[in-house]
């Protein structure tokens, strides 16, 4: 995937997605697991604060005790976290043995009867305490004495609570973001699924397999199928009337051609060679020319409709040379064929036929003696050849004759456009021509399909 790529974006937004919301519920989880625990630790430090209220009492001495202190043993143990403290108004002071020489400072308010205050405030050893406190009302020989009863823990148990749930926390949400993500690659490459088949379908098309897309998509995506077949059938109907237009128009030229070979053998008969030997190769030229329209125009009509033909390559072979043979030319030329039984070329006969017969008329004028024909498998797949023993080509005319109006033979007749029709049908094919040295010492003309 490459950062074009459509698949790429959604991945890449469904993970930003995905990474944005545990991002945030990991942050808002954190902060309500503290609430959740401040919370429980201030409902536990009220049980402390009414256990420590109810064993408040005023000694013999009328001094101020505290005959059952909180049971929680942390209250008892030095620095624990835990803390008690009662004071009046007259300097009095009881502290939990968990104080040591430390005191509770305690802002200064004046909390009503029953009332009950939440701090924090600065602890021993640098901590931070969550406080609650409350005044209380005591009758000492009938005057009443005032009295703030106070219980403290440490918050270090938050924190320290809060970080172990948030490293649990970020280990759980990060496998829930692995199956998120995973869920969502699964849902994109469904979702873009459809795609695949059009562009499978597209494919198809362009390779001849196929004439319309199938329509069995979902509905997102039958609206767009239904707009490429209507246009490939608008362009299957421009094509057909170009290639009428194009066939009426070669025959159109037909008739008139002939009236100029009978123009140029009825100058040839008054003496006029020069003359009429020019109109005939003009007229030739241009022969040529709509005998290779007229096979254009064919083919958009056969072998771009996708139509599955194959013919058996060894009848058609031999029907030719039969014709060739009869030729001015290819009377003196002994011609084989070294074809398998049961060997097809995907092809339309008349379009195979076209192909063949240019190639056993280019063969045929440049051999001395002999031309083969043959078909045989290679790494690749079928291939066709016809060779001939006359001079050949140099490698580096192997291309150059390809190109459009050279000819094999700058001194033979025609417009030199045989292989241009040849290559015209192979194309529309999916195939190839290929010129090399032939071991009969000639050309070698082979027709493969294109890898």
């Amino acid at each position: 995937m490459t950062r074009h790529s459509l698949r790429l974006r959604l991945i890449a937004g469904g993970a930003a997605a995905i990474l944005l919301a545990l991002s945030i519920a990991g942050v808002a989880l954190t902060i309500l697991f503290e609430r959740h625990v401040t919370r429980t630790i201030a409902d536990d430090l009220e049980v402390s604060l009414k256990q420590l209220i109810a064993g408040i009492e005023i000694g013999p001495d009328g001094k101020l005790i505290v005959a059952r202190p909180p049971t929680d043993p942390r209250f008892a143990e030095p620095l624990s976290g835990m803390y008690w403290q009662v004071g009046d108004d007259h300097d009095q002071l009881l502290r939990s043995r968990s104080l040591w020489d430390d005191r509770l400072t305690v802002p200064i308010d004046q909390p009503a009867p029953g009332e009950v205050h939440h701090h924090d405030i600065p602890g021993p050893a640098g901590g931070r305490l969550s406080i609650v406190e409350r005044r209380v009302v005591l009758t000492v020989a009938g005057k009443p004495l005032p009295v703030r009863a106070d219980v403290a823990i440490d918050l270090a148990r938050v924190d320290a609570a809060g970080l172990a749930f948030a490293k649990d926390l970020v280990i759980a949400l990060g496998i829930l973001g692995a199956v998120l993500a995973l869920a969502t690659s699964v849902q994109v490459m469904l979702g873009l699924a459809p795609l695949g088949a059009l562009r499978r379908g597209v494919a198809e098309i362009r390779s001849g397999k196929a004439r319309r897309l199938p329509e069995a998509v979902p509905d997102e995506v039958r609206p767009l199928v239904e707009e490429v077949n209507a246009l490939l059938e608008a362009q299957e109907r421009e094509i057909e009337r170009s290639r009428d237009r194009a066939a009426d128009l070669a025959h159109g030229l037909k008739t008139p051609l002939a009236a100029l070979a009978a123009d140029a053998a009825r100058l040839r008969e008054r003496g006029e060679d020069k003359l009429a030997r020019d109109i005939e190769a003009v007229g030739s030229a241009m022969s040529r020319h709509v005998d290779r329209e007229l096979a254009r125009a064919r083919l958009r009509g056969a072998a771009r409709r996708g139509e599955t033909v194959a013919v058996e390559l060894a009848p058609l072979a031999r029907s030719l040379v039969t014709i060739q043979s009869r030729t001015p030319a290819g009377s003196s030329i002994d011609y084989g064929t070294v074809i398998g039984a049961g060997v097809a070329v995907p092809f339309d006969r008349t379009d195979l036929a076209e192909v063949l017969g240019n190639l056993l008329d280019n063969a045929t004028r440049h051999a001395r003696s002999r031309v083969r024909i043959s078909a045989g498998y290679a790494a690749e797949g079928l291939c066709v050849a016809v060779e001939d023993d006359g001079d050949g080509l140099g490698d580096e005319l192997c291309q150059s004759v390809l190109a459009r109006g050279i000819r094999l033979d700058q001194r033979g007749e025609g417009a030199g456009l045989g292989l241009a029709i040849v290559q015209d049908v192979l194309d529309a094919y999916g195939w190839r021509l290929e010129l090399s040295r032939s071991d009969l010492g000639g050309l070698k003309a082979t027709c493969r399909a294109a890898g």
